[in-house]
């Protein structure tokens, strides 16, 4: 915003507009670094790694994802519960270890349905780490599989001793206090980019796993790796605009969290929505990060290395957020070697996702004592493995 002004882009009717539509912010920004010569060509790099190394696969990833979980059962806890109270801590912990906040969306909801005890709470806030996951594993698989395992093992132990020490009921809000419905809102502008991402995502998915393995482009012509660069910033700026146009923002939430459901329900839709907003904060993850180093002069690396006994202490405090938007910037930090993995794990044990959001709007004490609760062993893993693994 800073920036803006002092080119005299913002004048107060365009600053009242854009408090109202905080998205448009992003590609404002974006624009206004493209014009600038000193940051055009870290922009275009920034927004090209966005989009080859993380927009691509995480589309992949979650169509795969999303087309899997349908054909999932989702059981009643409330008859797992009635089997063994291990077995619904354990699923609950199985639905929060999944990619995405879906299934911590659902053992909140069935709290306050009387259908999960608390301890499904603190077990499925532990062990998710949100729409981060879908970043982790497309980037980081192996990573990635270990944090799920390491979620959904403290997830599970977490979960059965506060259930230890809690009665079943604990916090769960009466029927007066729960007035929270889930709003299903229209995405119409998300479908101008369905037949775009149909045309592109074979090539796109193509040039991702060649720069995967390194691939020297200069082979197949002078000016290919400059082309492909362009493509990736051009469709890099696209996502970022349909996400800033999807929702006006005007709330915390719109800007880091996931967009509500589309209305009629589509997997397509669902899954261009979170890429778009991954890619959204991961473009702004990686323009942060460029900026503060090509230009501020400013080394995260050596910042961290000299005070690495605070990482995973920063890392937990930020997974208090509500939201993945925060989350993300954590993870795209440890993807770029700047954070060290038991900062990661603190983060992702600690963070709640998009899940926080409904918590809080229907049983808020709950959400607030589970929260602080998962982050005693959100200390404890990220420092027990900052002296284990990182020191």
């Amino acid at each position: 915003m800073i920036l803006l002004s002092h080119f005299g882009l913002i004048t107060p009717a365009s600053r009242q507009f854009i408090g109202q539509n905080k998205r448009l912010l992003l590609p404002l920004f974006i624009l206004v670094c493209l014009a600038l010569p000193t940051l055009r060509e870290i922009t275009v790099i920034a927004l090209s790694d966005a989009f080859f190394q993380v927009s691509v696969f995480v589309a992949a990833t979650l169509l795969i994802y999303y087309y899997a979980i349908e054909h999932l059962p989702q059981l009643e806890l409330s008859y797992l519960s009635a089997k063994s109270p291990i077995l619904e801590i354990s699923f609950a912990a199985v639905l929060g270890a999944l990619p995405g906040c879906g299934g911590a969306i659902i053992v909140v909801t069935q709290f306050t349905k009387g259908q999960a005890s608390f301890g499904s709470i603190v077990a499925v806030l532990t062990a998710t780490m949100g729409d981060a996951a879908f970043l982790l594993l497309a980037t980081r698989p192996t990573e990635g599989l270990i944090i799920m395992g390491i979620g959904l093992t403290v997830g599970i132990v977490s979960g059965l001793l506060v259930n230890a020490m809690h009665s079943k009921d604990f916090l769960r809000p009466t029927a007066q206090e729960q007035k929270h419905q889930i709003k299903i809102l229209p995405t119409n502008i998300i479908k101008i980019s369905k037949p775009v991402w149909m045309i592109t995502i074979v090539p796109s998915l193509m040039i991702a796993f060649l720069i995967a393995f390194n691939v020297d482009f200069t082979k197949f012509g002078t000016n290919i790796d400059t082309m492909i660069s362009f493509f990736g910033a051009a469709m890099a700026l696209f996502v970022v605009s349909i996400w800033a146009f999807s929702s006006k923002g005007e709330s915390y939430k719109e800007v880091t969290s996931e967009d509500d459901t589309c209305n009629p329900p589509s997997k397509i839709i669902k899954v261009l929505q979170d890429t778009h907003f991954v890619t959204a904060w991961v473009v702004a993850s990686f323009m942060l990060f460029e900026i503060l180093v090509n230009i501020a002069g400013l080394n995260l690396k050596t910042w961290f290395v000299h005070y690495a006994y605070l990482a995973p202490l920063i890392a937990v405090v930020i997974g208090f957020l509500p939201g993945c938007g925060p989350q993300i910037i954590v993870t795209t930090l440890y993807i770029q070697g700047i954070i060290p993995f038991s900062a990661l794990a603190g983060n992702a044990i600690s963070n709640d996702g998009d899940a926080l959001f409904p918590a809080i709007a229907m049983a808020p004490r709950a959400a607030v004592i589970a929260t602080l609760y998962t982050s005693i062993p959100a200390l404890l893993v990220g420092y027990g493995l900052y002296f284990l693994v990182d020191i």
